[in-house]
């Protein structure tokens, strides 16, 4: 299981490399339904209005009814999937490793624009202000009109962005890059504000909470920066790489690492609450 699981009304749904998406009890884990692909997920699912969204190395993007599984339609991309999708306003975004950015109707499955970048586009797309962002590893990361996907600025990086999702906060959004850097940039005009150069690659999603931003890297450590400023606040070092991106909740930042352990460190200084092996 490399896909990260999503929860709606109750359920927690989940891709699997068995060729299956599941929908389990998310109180007890206890299985409700799984829907054979035949096609390894490792993408997040998305949930909007009783339909779950799903992507695979098939380079299909399946959409599921919620409560029962029964497939509603299918998308054929021409590469593999390894973004998320994400919905808004009834149109399903998501990323395809044939350089692609697609939006398709969420009812029908019927394509509403497609954006064509220089690579994979295995980023998650976010969209925010009518402006859906995604990072490609073409080095750049754009926003479109989200409802035209005509390009409102992008802007390069010194190296890939792979699975590194943008986050939009207060006006600016956050990109990860094969360069070892976290950037911050203008979400309306995509100018950089200020960018933080970890030890080694970051193919972490940047999440931002209170005004901090907080940031997995392949140099072992957790790093929290302040969000507008772009000053590191704490670091903490795991021991091997951080893909995991962090997730934050009533003080504490909880983050994976390969070192096998999930950490729970205090979100203000970095001290370490517990871990679990």
């Amino acid at each position: 299981v490399s896909s990260s699981p999503a929860i709606s009304n109750g359920l927690t749904f989940v891709g699997s490399n068995d060729g299956k998406i599941y929908a389990l009890n998310a109180q007890t884990g206890e299985y409700k339904w799984s829907y054979i692909s035949g096609d390894i997920v490792i993408t997040r699912p998305a949930v909007a209005d009783d339909m779950v969204y799903v992507g695979g190395w098939a380079g299909k993007l399946y959409a599921l009814n919620a409560s029962a599984g029964v497939l509603k339609w299918s998308y054929a991309t021409g590469g593999k999937i390894d973004s998320s999708p994400t919905v808004v306003d009834g149109v399903v975004y998501v990323g395809s490793e044939d350089n692609n950015l697609y939006a398709l109707n969420a009812d029908n499955g019927a394509l509403v624009w497609h954006f064509t970048t220089g690579y994979y586009v295995d980023s998650d797309p976010v969209v925010a202000n009518g402006i859906v962002y995604v990072g490609s590893e073409d080095r750049n990361l754009y926003a479109l009109n989200a409802a035209t996907g005509e390009l409102v600025w992008n802007f390069t990086t010194g190296g890939q962005i792979m699975l590194s999702s943008p986050t939009v906060a207060g006006g600016l959004v956050y990109i990860g890059s094969l360069d070892h850097k976290i950037y911050a940039l203008n979400a309306a005009s995509g100018s950089q504000v200020w960018n933080y150069t970890t030890g080694d690659n970051i193919v972490s999603s940047p999440v931002v909470a209170h005004g901090v931003l907080y940031v997995g890297s392949l140099d072992n450590k957790i790093y929290a920066i302040d969000a507008v400023k772009g000053r590191e606040l704490w670091n903490y070092t795991t021991g091997d790489d951080v893909l995991s991106s962090p997730a934050v909740v009533d003080g504490l930042v909880y983050a994976g690492s390969n070192d096998g352990h999930l950490y729970a460190l205090d979100a203000s200084n970095g001290d370490l609450k517990w871990t679990y092996a």
